[in-house]
């Protein structure tokens, strides 16, 4: 089996969860690497953190020069042309390493997908898709991309999902994470959103938020 190449971070203790977090376009798995220390988990926390890198790819927008993305991104209007094809292969990839996550004694209840920008498209898709019921989904900076084509696996028609957005996003905007929440809602959801004053980004506030709502879900 091949596997997206990662950056983990183990606990002190056998781990009994795991949280996968995806980078965003043009970053790697070390993106997201300081975060763990910043989160301020109890010393006996068994969370492992698994930060995948995405392949390298020709990306449109930025005259088809080579990059990590998840998939191609086609126009300026992110949400409006999307390369579903390369988002698909990448959830499938992602879900692949939750299927390794499980054979490596991890429940399923116990495992949370975590995106931020492309990464957290990709992550609605495989979170939601995914045939086992998962602890949670974390989405931050982000949008809803296969919101119109998705079919949602009954496993996870209760999943726990979080959204964050920085108010002043000039990446993102705002108003495509609320697009995502009434989605969600309207499918039956009962996801938590909560802006932050920022931009395309992660502050300080968020990441205790962030720390509090794993500690809910997992510890």
């Amino acid at each position: 089996m091949n596997y997206l190449p990662t950056v983990e971070v183990e606990p002190v203790i056998a781990a009994t969860s795991s949280i996968i977090w995806l980078h965003g376009l043009g970053s790697d798995g070390h993106d997201f690497e300081a975060i763990v220390p910043q989160l301020n988990l109890p010393k006996n926390s068994a969370l492992r953190f698994i930060f995948p890198h995405a392949p390298s790819l020709p990306v449109t927008i930025n005259g088809g020069i080579v990059m990590p993305a998840w998939y191609d991104i086609m126009d300026m209007s992110i949400e409006r042309k999307v390369d579903l094809p390369g988002l698909q292969i990448s959830a499938t990839a992602i879900q692949t390493l939750i299927d390794r996550e499980v054979k490596r004694g991890i429940q399923p209840e116990r495992i949370i997908l975590a995106g931020f920008s492309q990464g957290g498209a990709v992550a609605y898709q495989a979170a939601l898709t995914y045939s086992q019921p998962l602890a949670g989904l974390l989405v931050m900076s982000t949008y809803f991309a296969t919101e119109e084509t998705i079919q949602i696996h009954e496993s996870n028609v209760h999943l726990n999902i979080n959204i964050m957005h920085g108010s002043l996003d000039p990446v993102v905007a705002p108003s495509l994470a609320e697009k995502a929440l009434n989605t969600l809602i309207n499918n039956g959801f009962k996801p938590s959103y909560k802006q932050y004053n920022m931009q395309h980004s992660v502050c300080a506030e968020q990441i205790s938020d962030i720390s509090d709502w794993l500690q809910q879900r997992l510890l």
